[in-house]
């Protein structure tokens, strides 16, 4: 695992014009989120020539308002079957292309690796898989809301302003904090909470986050937010060197002064711009489908 500053010899990301090189990026949304949180990175991209797709989750296509109204139709859904709706979309794309997560997304897009899936990968501020035992204490208070009943592992919980502003956006003023839980913040199924890395090590065998960390898959790339409550670079920096053992390459990169809100808050563009470009310069040879 390499701490990655300022690489050399980055491409120019401007247009996807290598005939070899992924013509499409997909965006994978966290948890608490819908694909409407993409929406800066998906035209940014776009305006470069690329193809971008940002999936939702089964049930989450629909709008943030409509969820928050009505969270039962989501509390159930669980990590396995989204990680299969995802896999389905991209394997029918023609060639592979490359895969960015945020948060959850992140835990999703190493899942997706591991089944031999996407060119390049970049995890931003990701959640961890199993095995990841780095559980800073702000990360536990940040995800108290989910943890603190056993009954929300049924159940949609979302956070109020209050705990939104501690683990999303504490770089941002409580105002302009507010202003985004309103735009873009849904309940999500606890479930998932319970599943991933900060319970799923207590319980004996493999769980729905559990992946193969001597898998050789496409590059991957962490990136971590230097000012992040709910997934610290500490846990970001221990998920990588899980994949120790892998032949395949996995690098880390930190912007300082960053949230968890990363992808949206000012200066987002140079976090996506340093996605891309890394994940051009590193993503595998991409061969069309023949049945594509």
């Amino acid at each position: 695992m390499t701490d990655t500053e300022n690489p050399e010899n980055t491409v120019n990301a401007d247009t996807p014009d290598a005939p070899d090189a992924p013509d499409t990026i997909v965006l994978v949304h966290g948890l608490w989120m819908t694909p409407r949180s993409w929406e800066g990175w998906k035209a940014h991209f776009e305006a470069k020539g690329y193809t971008v797709l940002v999936p939702g989750y089964p049930g989450f296509e629909i709008e943030v308002e409509a969820l928050r109204e009505n969270p039962d139709i989501i509390a159930k859904l669980t990590v396995p079957e989204t990680v299969d709706h995802l896999a389905a979309r991209i394997e029918a794309l023609p060639k592979p292309p490359i895969i960015m997560g945020h948060s959850f997304g992140g835990t999703l897009t190493q899942l997706l690796l591991a089944r031999g899936l996407g060119a390049s990968a970049v995890v931003v501020d990701s959640a961890p898989t199993e095995g990841v035992r780095v559980n800073p204490l702000s990360q536990v208070k940040s995800l108290f809301p989910a943890l603190k009943n056993p009954a929300n592992r049924h159940k949609a919980v979302g956070f109020t302003p209050e705990e939104f502003h501690y683990a999303f956006a504490n770089t941002l003023s409580r105002e302009d904090s507010d202003a985004v839980w309103q735009q873009y913040a849904i309940p999500a199924p606890a479930n998932w909470v319970w599943s991933y890395g900060l319970i799923a090590n207590f319980k004996p065998g493999k769980q729905e986050t559990w992946v193969d960390y001597a898998v050789d898959r496409a590059p991957l790339l962490f990136i971590g937010g230097e000012k992040d409550h709910i997934m610290p670079p500490s846990v970001n920096k221990s998920n990588a060197k899980h994949y120790a053992k892998s032949p395949a390459l996995t690098e880390y990169h930190e912007f300082p002064g960053r949230s968890h809100w990363i992808c949206a808050e000012p200066g987002w563009e140079e976090v996506a711009d340093y996605a891309l470009e890394w994940a051009l310069q590193h993503a595998r040879p991409v061969v069309a489908s023949a049945t594509a």
